[in-house]
C-alpha cells in the first residue's frame, strides 16, 4: 500500500504542528459543543480526532445510520478553522453486535468470553465483524471523504486484543499452513518431539490455550505473530476503504508505547502517518528518558515526523495512585515531543469526562473548567506550538547511534521456563537507552535486518532470537567499518526459538571474541557482581575469551566468574555480558560512542538538561526544578520568547528553549 504517491503527514498539517486531541461531543448537549469550540480557538487548537468510541451513536442498531450530529460536527469545525482527523469507530463495537452475533466476542486462553460493555471487544478473526465494521467504514468514507475538515483518517484505535476462540482456531491453522506449508515442517519448527507433542492433522492444532504445564515456547511465538498479523489485516482492509475513497488523505492508527503485542516495525510499513500515545507517570524521575525512548522508536518506524496521537493533560487513571503533572511539566514534555520529530501534539481527551469508565483520566479541558490550571496551560502550549511550528515542523533529527529492538526477540525472550523471570526485555531495553540518553547522545532505533550502514554506533540491548539475516547484516556492518556493541543473552535463539548450538551463534562468538560460553549466571534481586571497576547487576556470564582475537576485557572480580571478562572488545565489536550499574553503564558506552566519532549534542550540559536537535533548531528541556545555567557557543534566538540568547542561558522550573541560529 505504501508508495512514493502516497499522502504524508507533511499533507495533513501544512508546515505547522497540529494541536488538539480526541474530542467525544457525543457525551455531552450541543450548546456546550459551541462552548467547546470557543475554548478551542482560544487555546489554538487546530486538530481534533471525532468519532472513535462513536459506533453505538451512528449506527445506534443493525444497518441504521445516524449521521445528522456528525454532519453538524464537522461543518461546525471546519466554520472555526479546525481540521478533522475522522476515526473509523471499529475498536468498540455496539452491543447489539455482540448480543446478536456472538461470534464477533473473543475468548480467552481460558475460554472465558470477553462481553460488551468495556471496549476492544471484537474477535479480529471474525468475519461477522470484519463485515460490520466494513460497511460502517464505507458509509463513513463515501460521506464524509469531500468534507473540507477532514485532514486525517484514524482507524480503530489502540489495537491490542488476543482471541483464542474457534474461529480464531481456524484462522490460526491458516496462517500456520502459509507459514509452513506441511505438518512435518510445523512439527519441526514447534520442536513437538519434546513432551509428546506431534500433530498428525491440521484439525489438532489449537491455539496456546490454558495447558496444564507450559506451553510449546514456538507455538506462543507464532500465536503472537498470528495475531500481530491478523489484526494487521483488520486495519488495512478499513484503510483500504478509506484510501479508496480519499487517496489524497493520510492513514493512521495509533501504536501503544513499546506495546508488547503488535510488531510495530511491520506495521508501520503499512501506515501514511505513524502515531503513538504516550503517558510516561509524571512521578517516575525516569519518565522523561521513557518519553523520549517511545519518541525515538516512533520517530524511526516514521523515518521522519509522526503524530503524537495521546498523551495525558494531567492525571490519568489506571495506576493505582494517579497524581496530576506538575505546573509546567505538561509543556516540557510536549516539547519533547516536537524536539524528537513530532508534527502533531494531541490529548486524550479535549474535555474530561463526567461519566463512564474514565471520568477521572484528564482533559485539555479538566473538571475545573476554563480557569483550571490545566486548560490555562493548555493554551500557553497551544500559543508555544503556533511560534515554533513553522520552523520545527518537517524539520529532521539527526542520530549517528542505532538501539536495535525486535518484537519477535522481545515475545521469544519474555517467556516462561527461561532462567530469570527478572530479565524484562523492556527493562533492559530502557537501561541501555538510558545510558545514552544521559551521555546526550542522540538514537534512532532500527530492526536488526535494516540497513545501518549509516550509523556509526550500533547498540544491541538485547536480542535473544536473531534470525539468520540479522546475523549477516551485523557481520556486515562491522566489516563496513561501524562499532558493534551488544549486551548479554543475544543471538541465543533462531527464528523457532531454537537455541543455537554453543548457546549463541557461532558466528557473533567468532566476532566478539568468545571462545566458548560455559554457563548463564542469573542474579537474584538485589544481588550484585563485582567487576573491574564497577558493579553488574541482573545477569553474568560464564565466558572464556579467545586469546587470538579478543583485544581487550574487563574482567569480573571474585566469586565463581572471577578473572573471566564480563566485557570484551575484539576489533569493532564489543560484548558485555551483564547489566552495568546506570553510571558505569553510561560511561562505557559515552567512551565507546566517542571511540566511534559520535558526539553529544552539546558538551557540558546540566544534569537535568535535555538537548536535542531538530533541523537547525537546538531544543533545550529542563526536566529538573532548581534553575540551572546553559553554556550555548554563538548567538541564538529562542522562538519561545523571542529573546536573543548569547553564550549562556539560564533554565527555571521545567524551562525549555528552542534556539534558532
Amino acid at each position: 500500500m505504501t508508495s512514493e504517491n502516497r499522502p504524508t503527514l507533511h499533507d495533513a498539517t501544512r508546515g505547522r504542528v497540529l494541536f488538539g486531541g480526541d474530542y467525544n461531543p457525543e457525551q455531552w448537549p450541543e450548546e456546550t459543543w459551541h462552548e467547546d469550540v470557543r475554548l478551542m480557538r482560544d487555546a489554538s487548537v487546530t486538530s481534533v480526532t471525532l468519532g472513535v468510541f462513536s459506533w453505538a451513536k451512528l449506527e445506534p442498531t443493525p444497518g441504521a445510520r445516524e449521521f445528522g450530529w456528525l454532519d453538524r460536527l464537522m461543518d461546525l469545525m471546519h466554520d472555526n478553522g479546525i481540521g478533522v482527523v475522522l476515526a473509523t469507530p471499529t475498536s468498540s463495537p455496539p452491543p447489539w453486535l455482540g448480543r446478536l452475533h456472538p461470534d464477533t466476542l473473543p475468548r480467552t486462553e481460558d475460554g472465558r468470553t470477553e462481553w460488551w460493555g468495556g471496549r476492544q471487544h471484537f474477535s479480529h478473526s471474525s468475519a461477522t465483524y470484519r463485515r460490520y465494521a466494513a460497511a460502517i467504514t464505507e458509509d463513513l468514507a463515501a460521506r464524509y471523504g469531500t468534507h473540507p475538515a477532514l485532514t486525517l483518517w484514524h482507524i480503530n484505535n489502540e489495537y491490542c486484543t488476543y482471541d483464542y476462540g474457534d474461529e480464531a482456531a481456524a484462522a490460526f491453522r491458516r496462517w500456520l499452513r502459509d507459514r509452513y506449508g506441511t505438518l512435518d515442517a510445523l512439527n519441526t519448527a514447534w520442536g513437538t518431539a519434546f513432551w509428546s507433542q506431534g500433530y498428525d492433522t491440521w484439525d489438532g492444532v489449537l491455539p496456546p490455550r490454558t495447558p496444564h504445564y507450559l506451553s510449546n515456547p514456538t507455538q506462543v511465538l507464532d500465536f503472537r505473530r498470528f495475531t500481530s498479523d491478523m489484526l494487521l489485516e483488520c486495519y488495512t482492509a478499513e484503510r483500504d476503504i478509506v484510501a479508496r475513497h480519499t487517496p489524497h488523505i493520510p492513514v493512521t492508527t495509533n501504536f501503544m508505547p513499546l506495546f508488547f503485542g503488535v510488531d510495530a516495525w511491520r506495521w508501520a510499513e503499512e501506515e501514511d502517518v505513524v502515531s503513538v500515545d504516550l503517558y510516561p507517570d509524571p512521578r517516575d524521575p525516569l519518565g522523561p528518558q521513557h518519553g523520549a525512548l517511545v519518541q525515538d522508536l516512533t520517530r524511526s518506524q516514521a523515518r521522519g515526523p509522526w503524530m503524537l496521537m495521546e498523551q495525558a493533560a494531567g492525571a490519568v487513571d489506571w495506576r493505582g495512585v494517579n497524581h496530576p503533572k506538575p505546573r509546567g511539566m505538561n509543556r516540557l514534555w510536549s516539547l519533547q515531543a516536537v524536539a524528537r520529530g513530532a508534527d502533531a501534539v494531541c490529548y486524550f481527551q479535549w474535555r474530561q469526562s463526567r461519566q463512564g469508565a474514565e471520568k477521572f483520566h484528564s482533559g485539555m479541558v479538566g473538571h475545573a473548567g476554563e480557569r483550571g490550571r490545566t486548560y490555562q496551560e493548555t493554551r500557553q502550549l497551544g500559543a508555544d506550538l503556533a511560534r515554533i511550528g513553522p520552523e520545527a515542523a518537517g524539520g529532521g533529527v539527526r542520530a549517528d547511534i542505532a538501539v536495535l529492538h525486535d518484537w519477535h526477540a522481545w515475545w521469544a525472550g519474555s517467556q516462561p521456563g527461561r532462567l530469570s523471570d527478572r530479565v524484562d526485555h523492556p527493562v533492559v531495553l530502557h537501561a541501555w537507552h538510558r545510558a545514552l540518553w544521559e551521555a546526550d547522545l542522540t538514537t534512532d532505533f532500527a530492526h536488526p535486518e535494516h540497513d545501518l550502514s549509516g550509523y556509526r554506533l550500533v547498540v544491541v540491548p538485547q536480542l535473544y532470537l536473531l534470525t539468520d539475516a540479522a546475523i549477516d547484516n551485523l557481520l556486515a556492518y562491522v566489516r563496513g567499518g561501524g562499532t558493534l556493541v551488544s549486551g548479554f543473552l543475544t543471538g541465543v535463539a533462531d527464528e523457532d526459538d531454537r537455541v543455537r548450538t554453543g548457546g549463541m551463534d557461532a558466528r557473533l562468538r567468532e566476532l566478539f571474541g568468545i571462545r566458548t560460553l560455559h554457563e548463564w549466571w542469573p542474579l537474584e534481586q538485589g544481588e550484585t557482581v563485582a567487576c573491574d571497576g564497577f558493579a553488574g547487576t541482573l545477569w553474568s556470564e560464564e565466558i572464556e575469551a579467545d586469546e587470538d582475537t579478543a583485544d581487550e576485557t574487563i574482567p569480573y572480580k571474585g566469586g565463581e566468574l572471577d578473572g573471566l571478562p564480563a566485557v570484551l572488545r575484539a576489533g569493532r565489536a564489543w560484548y558485555v555480558s551483564t547489566l552495568p550499574e546506570p553510571d558505569a553503564l553510561r560511561a562505557l558506552l559515552a567512551r565507546i560512542a566517542a571511540g566511534a566519532g559520535v558526539r553529544p549534542v552539546l558538551d557540558g550540559l546540566p544534569a537535568d538538561v535535555e538537548a536535542v536537535r531538530r533541523g537547525e533548531l537546538l531544543f533545550l528541556l529542563h526536566h529538573g526544578c532548581e534553575p540551572v545555567t546553559v553554556e550555548v557557543p554563538g548567538t541564538h534566538t529562542d522562538l519561545l520568547t523571542g529573546a536573543t540568547v548569547t553564550g549562556t542561558l539560564t533554565l527555571g522550573r521545567y524551562g525549555a528553549a528552542v534556539l534558532r541560529p
